[in-house]
């Protein structure tokens, strides 16, 4: 494998410290609570997606600051029982895009909330519908680096609020099993589902592939790419609040996250990915779960010849022979 990163053999032990703030936990406690104050309903109607085995709605629900974040909701037609659910959140500049992409959960037989990025949408897919009311706080022009000196101010404070509150909107809608919700992710969207396992503490599994904000100092020293590289470029130019930035950085780590986590866990990482390096992976996935006081099931499932695309199909079918043992399956 190249050079960049660790070894194989070193990455399944590697187990970093990481430097929380001491207000960690009281940070994220009083930004839910906040959230949680509003209804987490506000719209759902029927979306015409030309499909007919798939039924969809379009759904507004109230995330960071009672700001309405879209999403769409699916469900095999016709199934009108309580269905586990899977929450997807989607990847680094990009949308929920259009109903009919993103079909493999509700074949399965799932419910499906698929999440909109607030702010995001314009880099590639086929857009969003959510914008951030709060992109004004300095920062870089990017997501990753909008709102970097302060924590209170960053995008990921809200985005990652917006992520739990969309667990909380899925158990609310019809004909949802509110006891099994997973939350599932790729590269921005891993790094959400694995803030949301350590958030929310009654999920039933998670799966997360090629996860973004692990071991962010690593990563930063290791690549240059989107969208590490844009919180480079913004430290390149604003070099007097570097020890800012990674303040505010220590409040979105992965790693501290997936600590407090306890649902049963499935990774993944492409061990030549040099967007989110595999170091980040296996940091989070070896301390997951180490502050809960339980030993969660997890698994991981690493591709050497793989990058950024992790395992890509076949890592997507590990994902789904896993999680119907989770969730369809009475243990």
């Amino acid at each position: 494998m190249p050079a960049f990163d660790l070894p194989p053999a070193e990455l399944e032990h590697y187990r970093p410290d990481v430097q929380e703030p001491p207000d960690f936990d009281e940070f994220w406690r009083d930004t839910l609570k906040e959230a949680a104050q509003q209804d987490v309903l506000v719209s759902m109607r029927p979306a015409e997606s030309g499909l007919r085995l798939t039924e969809t709605w379009d759904v507004t629900f109230r995330g960071f600051a009672g700001d309405p974040v879209r999403a769409w909701y699916s469900r095999p037609a016709g199934v009108r029982e309580p269905l586990p659910a899977v929450v997807e959140y989607a990847g680094y500049g990009r949308g929920r895009g259009l109903p009919h992409e993103r079909l493999t959960w509700v074949n399965a037989g799932y419910a499906h909330l698929l999440m909109d990025n607030r702010g995001q949408g314009d880099q590639y897919g086929n857009g969003g519908a959510t914008p951030d009311p709060h992109a004004s706080a300095p920062g870089g022009p990017g997501p990753a680096a909008r709102g970097l000196p302060d924590p209170r101010a960053y995008h990921y404070r809200r985005l990652i609020t917006d992520a739990v509150r969309a667990v909380t909107a899925v158990r609310a809608l019809p004909e949802v099993d509110g006891g099994r919700v997973a939350a599932v992710g790729n590269s921005q969207g891993g790094g959400l589902a694995l803030a949301v396992a350590g958030l929310v503490p009654d999920l039933a599994a998670v799966l997360v592939t090629a996860p973004f904000l692990c071991g962010i100092r690593r990563a930063l020293e290791l690549t240059d790419a989107s969208p590490y590289g844009e919180i480079s470029a913004y430290l390149s130019v604003h070099r007097d609040v570097e020890e800012a930035a990674y303040r505010t950085l220590a409040y979105v780590e992965g790693v501290s996250f997936a600590r407090r986590a306890a649902a049963p866990a499935h990774f993944g990482t492409g061990l030549r990915d040099t967007v989110c390096p595999p170091s980040g992976a296996y940091a989070a996935f070896n301390r997951y779960g180490e502050l809960t006081g339980v030993d969660p099931r997890k698994e991981i499932h690493a591709y050497p010849y793989n990058g950024h695309e992790g395992g890509d199909a076949v890592q997507v079918r590990h994902q789904l022979d896993w999680l119907a043992g989770e969730l369809l399956v009475s243990r």
